[in-house]
């Protein structure tokens, strides 16, 4: 299990009396897991009287009580739904694992994605929902890896640093609204179900605007989308389908999406990932001119 650590390693070896004790809280049979040895967290779907559902099992330090509230305030629209939580653990909606988004074409995928997307953004309220972090208070610690570059990034890495950081600063001075986001939204995390054609899963939720949420859209399937012939109107192309579809503003869109391929592609590159991090730099070149 990658990133986990001393602590990590200490809940694998507990995880066997974890699903026994969330077995027996809740009367759970069949349990068969979904991604054994997962990056933050093991899924399992089983019965419970009769009925399929899922348990998810976070790794420490997920914000399992931030996505509980989050859950309970979606209320099944557009996301999975919470039938129960204890600490580190969740009883969730039983949906269809094998079957994502990525299943189907890009293009078609897209418009599913922002349709669930639309959904999603709503008022966090004053409840537990409420208390979720903020973007711009998590989006400051991404900000590290910009402003001391790890070596031997590509060529002009420095310049995108740089526009990243001001797009953001400019992004904040100004924030047009706040809703509740998914915050770690793309379409392999939209699963096929029965209650609703496409439903969302494995939120980190925050609080913002909506085109910090789509960003994150806007850079899934990045390989696919930069080995189109002239990538460069690829790029501008889907940026401006998502912000027109969703009503969303193309400017701050593309700032957002500017700033979040920059810092991801800063850290990727920071530990290792460098194919990934190749990507998101091209994709932020593309942005940035």
């Amino acid at each position: 299990m990658r990133g986990v650590g001393d602590e990590g390693r200490g809940w694998l070896e507990r995880l066997p009396a974890l699903v026994e004790e969330s077995a027996a809280r809740w009367d759970l049979t069949e349990l068969d897991p979904v991604r054994p040895g997962g990056v933050r967290s093991l899924v399992l779907l089983g019965t419970r009287d009769g009925g399929p559902v899922a348990l998810k099992l976070a790794a420490p330090g997920e914000p399992t009580a931030a996505e509980a509230a989050a859950l309970g305030r979606w209320d099944g629209h557009g996301a999975v739904r919470l039938l129960d939580r204890a600490e580190d653990a969740l009883l969730l909606e039983r949906l269809r694992p094998e079957q994502s988004l990525r299943s189907l074409p890009e293009e078609r995928a897209m418009l599913e994605a922002a349709e669930v997307l639309r959904r999603l953004w709503i008022d966090p309220g004053e409840g537990p929902a409420g208390s979720v972090p903020d973007a711009a208070a998590l989006t400051d610690r991404w900000t590290e890896p910009l402003r001391a570059l790890p070596a031997g990034l590509p060529d002009g890495a420095e310049a995108i640093a740089a526009a990243a950081l001001e797009a953001r600063a400019e992004l904040l001075a100004a924030p047009p609204e706040t809703h509740l986001l998914h915050g770690d939204f793309h379409q392999g995390g939209v699963l096929a179900g029965d209650r609703q054609p496409w439903t969302a899963v494995g939120p980190r939720p925050l609080r913002g605007e909506r085109a910090f949420d789509l960003a994150g859209l806007a850079l899934d399937r990045l390989e696919t989308l930069l080995a189109e012939p002239g990538a460069q109107a690829a790029v501008r192309r889907r940026l401006h389908r998502l912000a027109d579809a969703l009503d969303v503003d193309r400017a701050r869109l593309r700032g957002w999406s500017l700033f979040l391929a920059a810092a991801r592609g800063a850290a990727a590159w920071q530990a290792g990932r460098t194919e990934r991090a190749e990507l998101l730099l091209e994709f932020a070149t593309r942005l940035d001119t």
